[in-house]
C-alpha cells in the first residue's frame, strides 16, 4: 500500500500508479494535458482498481458517444482486484461504474460519501462539481466545495472552484473574492481566470472583463483544448459587447476552434460564438459549415442536453437538413428512454427547445416562438452557465422580437436585466422592444 499527494491510501506498491494518480488529479485541477500517465498505468497494472477507476473517469469526461464502451474495459479489468482495494477505492469504483450505465443519482451519491469521508481528495470533489453543473444543481455545486475547502486550505484551485459555484449562486463580490484569492496563490490557474471574467460578464464589466482575460492568457497555453478556448470565448464576448467583430472573428479563428475539433466542449464553444455573431449582426462566413462537418456524426450521441441543442443549431444553420432530421428523431426517442434522473429535462425541455432552435435557426420565428415559449423559463435544468444559457434567452428575445411581440420582450428584457445589469446586449434589445409597444 502507498500514499499519494493528498495522503490517501492505494492498493498498490507500485510508485508509477501514485505518480500517474498525482499526474491526473494535478491536471484536472489546473485544466492541463498530462493524461497519459493514467493510461499508461492501466495498461501496465489492468488490476489497480484507483488507476483503473480514474482511466474509466477519464474516458467518460471526453464527453463522447462511445465513452462508455471505452471506459467499461477499465472498469472490468480492475474487477477481479476489487475485494483488495481500500474502501475509498472500492466506492471510487462504485461511483464510476454507475455514470458509466447512465445512473448519475448514484455516482453523485457516492461521490458525495466520498468527499465527506476523505475531504483530501479533491477530484472527486471536481467531479461532483462537474456533474451537478450538468444537471443545473448550482447549489450543491457551491456546497461540495465548501465541505472540502477547510481540509484544503493550501490548494489555490480549490479557491476556483469556489469561485465558479458562488457566481452560479448569484454571490458576484464572494466569487469574485474566491477567484482572486486563487489567482494570489497561483497566478496561471485557469479555473479562476474564468470564474472571475463570469462575475465581470454577469455586471458588464466589459473593460474589466477584457483587461482580466488579457492579463492572464499567457498561462493558458499549457490548457487542454477547453480551457484554453473556453477562456478565449469568454474574451471573445467582452470584445463582442464593444463591438469589435473583427477581434471576435479573430479569437475564434486563432483560439476557439480549431484547437480540437473532435472535442464536444471545443464544437460547443465555436457554436455558441458563431450564434452570438449571428445575432449581433456580424457576418461568419462559411464557418458553421466546417463546424457541421465535425458535428454530423454527434446525432445520435446525446451526451447532454446543452451539447445536443449546440450541434443541432450548427447542423441546421450549415443547411444540413438530413441531419438535423436524423438528430430531431433520436433525440426525441433518447428522451423518452432517458435515464430516471434526467429524463423530464429531456423531454420536456430539450425536445421543445431542439424544435424551436431549429425553426429560428430556418427563420420560421413563429414555430420557433410556440416551441421556445415552453423551454426557455427551464433552461437550468440541461446544464451550462448562467452566461452559456444566456444564448437562449437572447434568442428567445430575438424570437418575439421578430414576430413583433414587443411587450413579452419588455418583461423577458426586465427578468433578464435584474440578473444581468449593465450588459451592453441588453440596452440594444430593450430599445428594439420598446419601439414594438
Amino acid at each position: 500500500m502507498l500514499i499519494d499527494a493528498q495522503g490517501l491510501a492505494v492498493s498498490s506498491d507500485r510508485p508509477e500508479n501514485i505518480a500517474a494518480i498525482d499526474a491526473f488529479a494535478a491536471s484536472a485541477l489546473a485544466y492541463g494535458t498530462n493524461y497519459q500517465p493514467i493510461i499508461t498505468a492501466a495498461a501496465a497494472d489492468p488490476g489497480c482498481v484507483m488507476v483503473g477507476s480514474l482511466a474509466a473517469s477519464l474516458m467518460m469526461w471526453m464527453e463522447m458517444g462511445q465513452s462508455p464502451q471505452m471506459a467499461q474495459p477499465y472498469l472490468d479489468s480492475c474487477r477481479s482486484d476489487l475485494a483488495l482495494a481500500e474502501p475509498r477505492e472500492k466506492l471510487w469504483f462504485q461511483s464510476t461504474a454507475a455514470w458509466v450505465v447512465g445512473d448519475m443519482a448514484k455516482a453523485m451519491d457516492i461521490l458525495e460519501q466520498i468527499t465527506e469521508r476523505w475531504p483530501r481528495d479533491v477530484f472527486a470533489m471536481k467531479l461532483a462539481q462537474y456533474h451537478y453543473f450538468n444537471l443545473g444543481w448550482s447549489d450543491k455545486m457551491l456546497a461540495v466545495c465548501q465541505k472540502v475547502l477547510p481540509a484544503n486550505a493550501e490548494n489555490g484551485f480549490l479557491y476556483g472552484c469556489l469561485a465558479f459555484g458562488l457566481e452560479q449562486t448569484y454571490d458576484m463580490a464572494g466569487a469574485e473574492a474566491a477567484g482572486r484569492r486563487a489567482v494570489e496563490i497561483n497566478r496561471a490557474d485557469p479555473w479562476a481566470h474564468h470564474a472571475v471574467a463570469h462575475v465581470m460578464e454577469m455586471q458588464g464589466r466589459i473593460a474589466d472583463g477584457v483587461a482580466w482575460m488579457e492579463a492572464h492568457a499567457d498561462t493558458w497555453e499549457g490548457c487542454n483544448s477547453f480551457m484554453l478556448g473556453h477562456n478565449w470565448w469568454h474574451t471573445a464576448l467582452f470584445y463582442m459587447d464593444f463591438g469589435d467583430a473583427r477581434r471576435v472573428r479573430e479569437i475564434h479563428d486563432q483560439h476557439v476552434w480549431g484547437l480540437d475539433k473532435t472535442y464536444s466542449q471545443d464544437q460547443a464553444s465555436s457554436a455558441s460564438l458563431l450564434w452570438r455573431m449571428e445575432l449581433r449582426g456580424i457576418d461568419v462566413g462559411q464557418r458553421w459549415q466546417d463546424l457541421a462537418d465535425h458535428v454530423a456524426g454527434r446525432t445520435g450521441e446525446h451526451v447532454q442536453p446543452f451539447l445536443d441543442l449546440h450541434y443541432l443549431y450548427a447542423l441546421a444553420r450549415a443547411g444540413r437538413g438530413d441531419k438535423v432530421n436524423e438528430m430531431l428523431a433520436s433525440l426525441t426517442v433518447h428522451a423518452a428512454a432517458a435515464p430516471a434522473l434526467a429524463r423530464t429535462a429531456w423531454a420536456e425541455v430539450a425536445v421543445p427547445a431542439a424544435r424551436g432552435l431549429v425553426a429560428h435557426a430556418h427563420g420560421d420565428y413563429e414555430a420557433a416562438y410556440a416551441d421556445l415559449g415552453t423551454a426557455t423559463p427551464r433552461l437550468q435544468e440541461i446544464g451550462g452557465s448562467h452566461a452559456q444559457r444566456d444564448l437562449f434567452v437572447q434568442t428567445w428575445l430575438d424570437t418575439l422580437l421578430r414576430t413583433n411581440r414587443g411587450g413579452e420582450a419588455v418583461e423577458v428584457f426586465e427578468a433578464r436585466a435584474k440578473a444581468r445589469p449593465n450588459v451592453p446586449h441588453g440596452f440594444d434589445l430593450w430599445e428594439r422592444a420598446q419601439a414594438q409597444v
